[in-house]
Formats: C-alpha cells, structure tokens, sequence
C-alpha cells in the first residue's frame, strides 16, 4: 500500500476536506443536537498499486438529514418517502429532552414529552424533513477539483513504480 504515494495525499485530503466541510454545515444548519453523528462522519482511503478505493461513513440517520424525506402531504426531490411507518416516537422524546422545549395547550400548561413527541411525529410524517445537503454540497465541491489532480498524482504513482521495477 502506498501510504506516501501522491495519490493517497491526494484523496486523503479530498476526504479530510469532506468530513470537516460536512461537520461544520451540520453545526452551522442547527442539526448537531448530541453530536453523535457530527462524530461518525469520517473516511478511508486505501491506495494500492493498481487500485484506490475511498469510503464516507456516518450514522444511518445522517443519510436521512442529508437528502431529506418526503412526507405524506409535502414532497422533496428524495428517494426517501413515508408512506405507512412513522419517524420512532422515543428518538423525538429524546431530541425534545435535549432541546428542552415544551408546548402549551389552550390553558396554558405545559405539554408532556410524550404528547409533544406525538404532534412532532405527525408533522414530520406529513411534511417530511427537508434536505440539509450537509454531506452532498462539500461532497459535490470538492469533487470538482478532484478529477484533474488524482489523474495526475496516480500517474506520478505509476512512474514511481515503474521505476523502482525496474531497477530491480
């Protein structure tokens, strides 16, 4: 594996450029509650002689936040829609808790976290979540500039090689 290859400086700093673009447009979008999906948002990179490959991991949810879900009622540009299940009650009453926010009834007290979670269930349901493209938008950017430098950091790779063969 060529760790110091200028194709692994290259998609290596392709990745570190994602992850901490994402971060910070999850942070600046209000969508870094607990911080445990700022937290899984990560890469890998394994460069080899004759391949590269280059992964993204996050939270299953982070998918969600990102491209967004269609509702019942409001439809998104999403491969993702509710149609029968509803968003998990007791994630709700969690992200309520952190949040420490609480509705009124016409009397004026308090709703419980149960009761709030159940409206906030339903409106998601019918509405949906509307895209963040945290992931997408530095994904998109910083692929822009990729294609012209990783062609030619492989290529320096493979002269490397070449030459190191052949003076064996």
């Amino acid at each position: 594996m060529l760790t110091k290859g200028y194709t692994y400086q290259v998609l290596n700093n392709f990745k570190k450029f994602v992850v901490q673009q994402s971060r910070s447009r999850l942070s600046k979008g209000k969508k870094n509650v607990n911080g445990k999906l700022y937290k899984s948002i990560d890469g890998e990179v394994k460069v080899n002689p004759n391949s590269f490959s280059l992964s993204f991991s996050m939270e299953d949810y982070g998918v969600y936040q990102d491209k967004g879900v269609s509702g019942t009622k409001k439809k998104y540009n999403t491969p993702f829609s509710y149609t029968s299940k509803r968003p998990p009650r007791k994630t709700l009453e969690e992200w309520i808790s952190k949040r420490r926010f609480q509705f009124r009834d016409k009397k004026g007290k308090f709703l419980s976290y149960q009761s709030m979670s159940f409206l906030i269930q339903r409106s998601i349901f019918e509405k949906g979540i509307k895209p963040s493209l945290f992931f997408t938008k530095p994904f998109e950017q910083g692929f822009k500039k990729l294609p012209d430098e990783i062609i030619e950091a492989y290529g320096l790779d493979i002269e490397e090689l070449l030459e190191f063969t052949l003076k064996k």
